[in-house]
């Protein structure tokens, strides 16, 4: 930025535009560094937690009998219901191979249960209070910070002006006086402030495409943008399970909380509904239909890998049978599927796989599980690479603006000048009410800014002195 005069009012109109960009870049910096910082750290906390425990403590191993001769299920869950006295079964979590417990999730007064048993004698090998680990923690903090709706609304403020940060970051990037290759090579003989710059600007680019589809995946679980936009205009049609009768719920219902298991696109679906004869053929008629039969629809359909299964919760509730991929379920996000059972009839209400959703739906269901680096080992070595070069931009960006900042200076912002005459106000207006459109928080938080900015520090000599 050495060539770019200093003196906004007299600058050439190319280096005035240049200037409000990096002011813009500046501005978006300062609110998002520390929440990327969080983001950042936390990811990665929940990611390892996860590869190594598992998201709901589940990666546990048994020895296998050298018959393999598992006990049924429905037995396994006797002996899990009898470690939690009072409690009511929830889930069945499938062993993710012949050597993996079983692990069920039971409601008690006290919450829910994790309880883990040996497949094959029927012991009780752990059990722990569900979403009370380390993983969990890591989770509320990357989710909401723990403050509930306003820290998912500041999240995602935060999300939109990191779009803004690529946005100017690449134009001020964007080689001007050489060829485009050099300009994705670092100087590493550079020296202070310069080798800041020149590092940030290539780590920068480089991340700039992975990062902008991280926060896009990431702020489709916001409950503005979304919820209220993408999820709700991106839902499965109820209306394509002919005539089954729905209930009141919907899938988001059979969540915990915050925490995600069933897919994005089917979460504001409604359930259908037990006790019709409604729907086709699954388990056949005359067999009961328990967790086992249940537990055998599912392996004669085609269920591969570990896989879930949801008790019914109340007299028109409904076996939910669900493999999904941003629940660790699978490392192929192309065999997500969910299936509802009738708990009276056996009989299939519902069959949902990938190739039914919609192309947002398609892509979050894809877009989710790289996100949280559950596409396989590789998928966790490249998302450990973004998130510390995230912490890299966070960390070498405060260090250009301190190393920018004259001596003496420790209490002033030293924001870069602002041109007196600025062109383009038109297209800047275009871009604000796209993104007003697109991203209303965002919107409203640049437009805000930008009347501070306008209206007060420019006005303000306290201000303006102390902004820079």
């Amino acid at each position: 930025m050495s060539n770019v005069p200093m003196d906004a009012g007299n600058a050439s109109t190319p280096n005035r535009f240049y200037l409000a960009a990096w002011r813009w870049h500046f501005y978006a910096g300062v609110f998002v560094i520390p929440f990327l910082m969080i983001l950042a750290v936390t990811g990665m906390m929940m990611m390892y937690i996860g590869y190594i425990d598992g998201r709901d403590g589940e990666k546990i191993t048994v020895a296998v009998p050298g018959n393999a001769e598992a006990l049924s299920i429905s037995e396994q869950a006797g002996r899990a219901l009898a470690s939690q006295p009072g409690g009511t079964l929830v889930e069945w979590l499938k062993g993710r191979a012949e050597d993996s417990a079983s692990v069920f999730r039971i409601k008690n007064d006290g919450g829910q249960t994790m309880v883990a048993v040996d497949p094959y004698t029927g012991d009780v090998l752990e059990s722990w209070q569900r979403r009370q680990g380390w993983y969990d923690f890591a989770d509320g903090i990357h989710s909401d910070l723990m403050l509930g709706t306003p820290g998912d609304r500041l999240l995602e403020i935060a999300a939109g002006l990191a779009i803004v940060l690529i946005v100017t970051g690449l134009y001020l990037w964007w080689p001007r006086d050489r060829s485009f290759l050099s300009a994705l090579v670092p100087d590493l003989s550079e020296k202070g402030r310069v080798l800041w710059k020149t590092l940030h600007a290539n780590v920068g680019v480089y991340l700039s495409v992975f990062l902008l589809l991280f926060l896009i995946s990431g702020m489709s679980w916001t409950g503005i943008w979304g919820s209220k936009l993408v999820q709700a205009w991106s839902t499965f049609p109820a209306e394509k399970w002919d005539n089954v009768p729905l209930s009141d719920k919907t899938h988001a219902s059979l969540n915990h909380g915050t925490v995600g298991e069933m897919p994005w696109a089917l979460e504001q679906t409604p359930l259908p509904a037990s006790g019709s004869n409604a729907g086709v053929v699954g388990i056949a008629p005359g067999i009961p239909v328990t967790i086992d039969s249940v537990a055998n629809l599912a392996n004669a359909i085609g269920f591969s890998a570990r896989y879930r299964i949801a008790y019914p919760g109340s007299e028109t509730a409904v076996w939910t049978i669900n493999q999904d991929t941003m629940s660790a379920d699978a490392e192929d996000p192309f065999s997500d599927r969910t299936v509802h059972v009738d708990q009276y009839t056996g009989r299939v209400l519902a069959n949902v796989a990938f190739a039914d959703y919609s192309l947002a739906g398609k892509a979050m269901a894809v877009g989710i599980p790289l996100h949280m680096g559950l596409v396989g080992l590789w998928n966790l070595i490249l998302n450990t690479l973004v998130c510390l070069s995230v912490i890299f931009l966070c960390v070498s960006g405060v260090a250009m603006w301190w190393l920018r900042r004259p001596k003496g200076a420790a209490l002033r912002v030293f924001a870069p000048k602002s041109p007196d005459d600025l062109p383009h106000w038109r297209g800047a207006m275009i871009l604000m009410l796209f993104l007003s459109l697109a991203f209303p928080l965002v919107g409203i938080t640049l437009l805000t800014v930008l009347a501070l900015d306008y209206l007060l520090v420019k006005r303000v000599p306290m201000l303006r002195r102390a902004i820079g």
